[in-house]
């Protein structure tokens, strides 16, 4: 099985071919499968390691700032997204999280603050987060409540925010901060604060099923320069939205490649496997799941790189990227658990390959937009296009 033969659709570029195949070829070298003992040194390496190979530079905008162009390509952060997953999940979280920890700077940063932070997300050389969620704001980013006060030259920040990846060793956090100038979405600020920052303290370390770097922040009176405000005041929402928008995609690239894994691994194991005589392949079962896994994940694959290739080109792409990350990641836990189940009692045996893959994937049905959400999203935007279409009159 081929996991680069999707790379023949009129969806890539030459460039885009020339990437995945550098990029599988450094993972093959570099990256060790397995969960580390010691995440954050594992991560942080992990971070440099991406930001000196240069496949850094694909997760951030501007080339004056260190970025490989001038806005962030979907299809190359998509293709990096579903190789490192494919190989390590730990790496997929290193490259995915420089990007969206950042991707507000990319988006809304002066030139001032994108020369301060970009060169060095994209060397490696700090690590970004992504500060949006909140114990009582989580699909519902409407109802955070963490506060940003103008005071003086500056603002200050109170409040909480949690699950917040790359916590606890971010050297700067983008956070989404309530300013009051209109009730609800409307009256959101978001502001660059450096991990040192006084008032800033990691309340809390959280362990998941998938080992990241994760953690509870709480801001007490954290005083905020006005010049690491990120766009005007009162805009903060519709940034994290835009910046949401760019990686939602790459999400769906990551069910893909443990999918992809899942399958290879389910196909060598009963390939090898006997059972009652005969390969465990030969098994009519057996083949009907190999199929299903197949077809899920063609499909998630197609849809991941429809919505890459439509947001390329400058389209919209709501309810293209909801459909690709609802497909993507429900698929991806069909497939993985057909890999479990085909593996049988080694299936569950701790860190073989599927069970490592049963844990990565469950946390991406949830974050960036649990399953429901898409499905809402997806709803909600048939039925705005459709009440938007001219009909005629019903005949009497």
């Amino acid at each position: 099985m081929d996991a680069l033969a999707h790379l023949a659709w009129p969806f890539f570029e030459e460039r885009h071919r020339s990437f995945a195949r550098a990029l599988e070829d450094w993972a093959q070298r570099q990256l060790r499968d397995g969960h580390a003992a010691e995440v954050d040194a594992a991560c942080r390496a992990l971070v440099r390691a991406l930001g000196e190979a240069g496949w850094l530079r694909h997760a951030v905008a501007g080339t004056a700032y260190g970025g490989a162009g001038e806005a962030i390509d979907t299809r190359t952060v998509c293709l990096a997204r579903e190789t490192l997953a494919r190989h390590s999940g730990l790496a997929d979280f290193a490259f995915a999280m420089q990007g969206l920890g950042s991707g507000a700077i990319s988006l809304a940063g002066t030139p001032e603050q994108k020369a301060h932070y970009l060169p060095r997300v994209a060397r490696g050389e700090a690590i970004a987060a992504f500060a949006l969620s909140e114990p009582d704001a989580g699909s519902d980013v409407a109802a955070l409540s963490c506060a940003a006060r103008p005071d003086g030259d500056g603002y200050v920040l109170d409040g909480e925010k949690t699950w917040i990846s790359n916590g606890g060793i971010a050297d700067f956090y983008v956070v989404f901060a309530r300013t009051g100038e209109a009730p609800g979405a409307r009256g959101i600020s978001a502001f660059v604060v450096d991990a040192d920052a006084p008032g800033l303290a990691v309340a809390e370390r959280i362990d998941v099923i998938a080992p990241h770097p994760l953690a509870r922040l709480r801001f007490a009176n954290c005083r905020v320069p006005a010049r690491r405000r990120l766009g005007a005041p009162g805009e903060g929402f519709k940034l994290a939205m835009r910046t949401l928008d760019i990686f939602r995609t790459s999400v769906a690239a990551a069910a893909l490649g443990f999918a992809r894994r899942a399958l290879a691994e389910a196909l060598a194991r009963t390939v090898s496997r006997r059972m009652f005589g005969q390969r465990l392949a030969d098994l009519p079962l057996a083949q009907a799941k190999l199929a299903d896994m197949a077809l899920h994940i063609d499909s998630a694959a197609l849809l991941t790189y429809r919505a890459a290739w439509l947001r390329d080109r400058g389209a919209a792409v709501t309810r293209e990227a909801a459909m690709a990350k609802f497909a993507a990641t429900e698929g991806a836990q069909r497939v993985i658990d057909s890999a479990v189940q085909l593996f049988g009692g080694l299936g569950v045996k701790s860190e073989t390959a599927v069970e490592r893959l049963y844990r990565e994937i469950r946390p991406l049905r949830i974050y960036e937009g649990a399953s429901e959400v898409q499905q809402l999203i997806i709803a909600r935007e048939l039925l705005r296009e459709y009440t938007a279409q001219p009909r005629a009159e019903p005949s009497a």
